[in-house]
């Protein structure tokens, strides 16, 4: 389908952003999509929408996992054609209007998006797939509280009836945030983090969980007391196992990736399911998924000195019970990095919520800017551990051989920019 052309005043916000861009990045000051985003919106504030018109999108969005299942969706969608997606994880307005005016002739996107920006921009680009990860706590100091997000996506999709919703029926959130959809496509993708879903986000009543499944207390208004569930977790259509993904009518698939972990899994379950309906052939998706093996510089294993170090990011309570649960314990040394910047919410009172208590007998080195904070949290759960706020000189005060190092955020970003400037 061509896709519409853009106004003149578009086109001049674009070539202004295009020149910010170049200014950044001859300057030094950095690789300039930011800027050139902002100032393209700026300037334009219907920018967005043109850049999206004409296109079949996927909108991908969750607490955990948005990175790479994105980076997943987009080569599941490039069997079918380019793809212009938002590669780097800039998620918001600025960094989506980048991605697009960057692939100005692919008529397919898979876009991050930060979760409470995904009702303006699914109002802007339209998208034909929404996709919902898993919805938990997450720098409540700056982000919000859980249950005000899942209200707010559940307005937004209402806004876009004819959207396909691939969503996680294993997250009592993002499931309720889709269950009055008319078009949505269930997946087992998993839900290891369930403190943020002990009630229901609809009747306040208590979440009942039974082995895979979960229902809501609270009874069904229309039938009254001793009724079904008003609120339970709805058949997959997808799901997978250690070997296999499984789909619709019948369809078994033997799914072996590059990354790391049963949420990577989930995450490729989805982005399968996303790819497929737009018309993707299942087992090409499932091959193209497989071959992603790294997002941004996560899960890379780089050498360092006397050492060779895998990287893995964690940013929240759910995050750290998944990215920990992928540390090799027989590796030499393991390094968890924790920073308290605006970016990773300064208050860090969720380190307590972390399940650190398995580390014990495996030596661990605290870093970071609040890494007493986290020393402090590890001498509690009985790990043994050293101090040393550099996550460089950590790295270096392990024994020679290989080092697992868990960092949050900005720790990561501070990490990864020093191995850069190193080579």
């Amino acid at each position: 389908m061509p896709r519409p052309t853009m106004t003149t005043r578009g086109r001049a916000a674009l070539a202004a952003g295009s020149a910010a861009r170049w200014a950044s990045r001859v300057t030094g000051r950095g690789a300039g999509a930011m800027i050139g985003g902002l100032v393209a919106m700026t300037l334009d504030r219907s920018i967005l929408g043109q850049l999206g018109a004409g296109r079949r999108t996927v909108v991908v969005t969750g607490t955990n996992g948005k990175s790479t299942t994105t980076r997943m969706t987009a080569a599941a969608l490039a069997t079918l054609g380019p793809v212009a997606t938002n590669a780097e994880g800039a998620n918001m307005d600025a960094g989506l209007i980048a991605a697009l005016a960057g692939a100005p002739d692919a008529s397919l996107a898979a876009l991050e998006v930060d979760e409470m920006h995904v009702p303006h921009v699914s109002d802007a680009v339209n998208p034909a797939v929404i996709v919902l990860l898993n919805l938990s706590r997450d720098q409540l100091d700056r982000v919000g509280e859980i249950n005000h997000i899942e209200r707010t996506l559940r307005a937004g999709l209402a806004r876009h009836r004819d959207a396909i919703i691939v969503a996680n029926c294993d997250d009592v959130l993002m499931t309720s945030a889709a269950y009055d959809c008319p078009r949505v496509v269930w997946v087992a993708a998993g839900g290891g983090w369930a403190n943020d879903s002990v009630s229901c986000p609809r009747s306040g009543e208590v979440i009942v969980r039974d082995g895979v499944d979960w229902y809501s207390t609270g009874t069904d208004p229309d039938v009254g007391p001793g009724g079904p569930p008003a609120f339970k977790r709805p058949s997959p259509q997808w799901w997978f196992d250690e070997v296999n993904l499984y789909g619709p009518d019948g369809l078994t698939l033997p799914m072996r990736l590059s990354l790391p972990g049963t949420v990577n899994r989930g995450n490729a379950a989805q982005a399968v399911a996303a790819a497929v309906a737009l018309g993707a052939d299942p087992a090409a998706a499932v091959a193209a998924v497989s071959t992603v093996d790294e997002v941004a510089g996560r899960y890379r294993t780089v050498p360092v000195g006397e050492h060779t170090v895998r990287i893995l990011l964690a940013k929240n309570p759910a995050g750290w019970q998944e990215a920990l649960s992928m540390v090799d314990k027989s590796a030499d040394g393991v390094v968890i990095a924790v920073n308290g910047q605006v970016p990773d919410g300064e208050d860090l009172s969720w380190l307590w919520d972390v399940n650190f208590e398995h580390f014990s007998g495996v030596p661990v080195v605290a870093a970071g800017e609040r890494g007493t904070d986290l020393a402090v949290r590890l001498g509690y759960a009985g790990v043994p551990h050293t101090l040393v706020h550099s996550t460089i000189e950590a790295i270096a005060s392990c024994p020679k051989g290989h080092v697992e190092v868990v960092a949050n955020y900005t720790a990561f970003l501070q990490l990864t920019r020093t191995l850069e400037r190193h080579g």
